[in-house]
């Protein structure tokens, strides 16, 4: 891609989702992502019904009365975007290809991290790391990550999600909110065991992106499918029931074992279909985490 395209395109993607993050998304980002503890903000008179727990023991022997320590919300976040730059990303059968899709979303919340005076960094993945930007702030800091996010060539086309885990758990050591944006075609077998450890000491929330002909084959006779990670090519009949059966199974058989390892390590997910608006899957997303707070 051009240069003047590349700009291009990172300008189209500021204008709508650095809109859709502060008429949308302000609120609820704000609610539903608090700040990771409590910060001391100063020391004040102890009053009736007062936690006993927060008495500052040296001012009150200094004073001969009782003070305590008073304690505000930190409301500074790290964030960390994990994106998925594996092969299966440049796949879409409608106007838009999941690559598109996590890009903007990825953008979204970028944009609304620093509304919210957040820092924001990235981990590029396949199935090694392959590019590391550290949390800043700005937004000069967030079009160079869109601009990154647009023109990426990565050097190799699988997938390790446990591998951008671990990274993560390894490179970021203060706590974080860490979005994982992939369609999470992964069947390494530790990945709920990377993922619960990854959650054990970060925020993990889990956006699975996917195109409606992952989950179901249209009955168009002989079709020659790719898979864009091996580079293997495969002859499929589609007008045979049984396959088609067969190919909505599996991908049923895979979302339930990804619901079912998101539920047992605790971390939030919402799923994106190419085909709709993701602003109401993030929302809701939002809004979830924000009831149970």
């Amino acid at each position: 891609m051009e240069t003047t395209d590349i700009l291009k395109r990172v300008r189209q993607i500021e204008i709508k989702t650095r809109g859709l993050s502060r008429n949308i998304f302000a609120g609820e980002y704000h609610s539903a992502f608090k700040g990771r503890g409590m910060a001391f903000a100063e020391v004040r008179e102890y009053q009736f019904g007062d936690d006993i727990r927060n008495i500052d023991w040296n001012v009150t022997a200094r004073y001969n009365h009782p003070y305590i320590k008073v304690f505000e919300e930190e409301r500074e976040l790290t964030v960390m975007l994990l994106v998925d730059v594996s092969g299966s990303r440049e796949f879409g059968s409608t106007s838009k290809i999941k690559k598109n899709v996590i890009t903007e979303i990825a953008a979204v919340l970028a944009f609304s991290a620093i509304q919210n005076n957040d820092k924001i960094g990235v981990i590029f993945f396949s199935d090694t790391i392959e590019k590391f930007i550290p949390p800043k702030k700005g937004k000069s800091h967030i079009l160079r990550i869109i601009r990154e996010m647009i023109d990426f060539q990565p050097e190799n086309p699988g997938t390790n999600i446990p591998e951008a885990l671990r990274y993560l758990t390894n490179a970021i050591k203060k706590k974080c909110t860490a979005f994982v944006i992939s369609d999470f075609i992964d069947n390494h077998a530790d990945l709920e065991k990377a993922m619960s450890v990854a959650n054990s000491k970060h925020d993990v929330v889990a956006i699975r992106i996917f195109d409606d002909r992952e989950q179901e084959l249209p009955p168009i006779g002989m079709v020659k499918l790719k898979d864009a990670e091996t580079g293997h090519y495969t002859w499929v009949n589609t007008s045979d029931r049984r396959t088609r059966d067969m190919y909505r199974k599996y991908w049923m058989n895979q979302s339930e074992r990804l619901r079912t390892i998101f539920t047992r390590c605790g971390v939030d997910s919402t799923l994106v279909n190419t085909r709709e608006d993701y602003v109401k899957s993030l929302i809701n997303l939002f809004k979830k985490r924000e009831a149970r707070r």
